[in-house]
């Protein structure tokens, strides 16, 4: 579910809903949204776990060097 990995994302990393959600998809409100039952559209839900899936693997690559 999309809203568990955003959660957790944020928890992880320090980021703020609001933050997030303007990174993402340049809408400050699209977490607080989520969590009342907003449902993303494919392409959106898509372009979310790319920009978690490459911030991970950035902070791997830094790490690791």
């Amino acid at each position: 579910m999309l809203i568990r990995s955003i959660e957790k994302f944020l928890r992880a990393y320090d980021v703020s809903a609001t933050t997030f959600g303007r990174l993402t998809v340049k809408d400050p409100r699209f977490v607080y949204d989520l969590r009342n039952g907003r449902e993303p559209r494919p392409d959106t839900e898509a372009r979310v776990q790319a920009f978690i899936a490459g911030y991970e693997a950035g902070r791997e690559t830094t790490h690791a060097a």
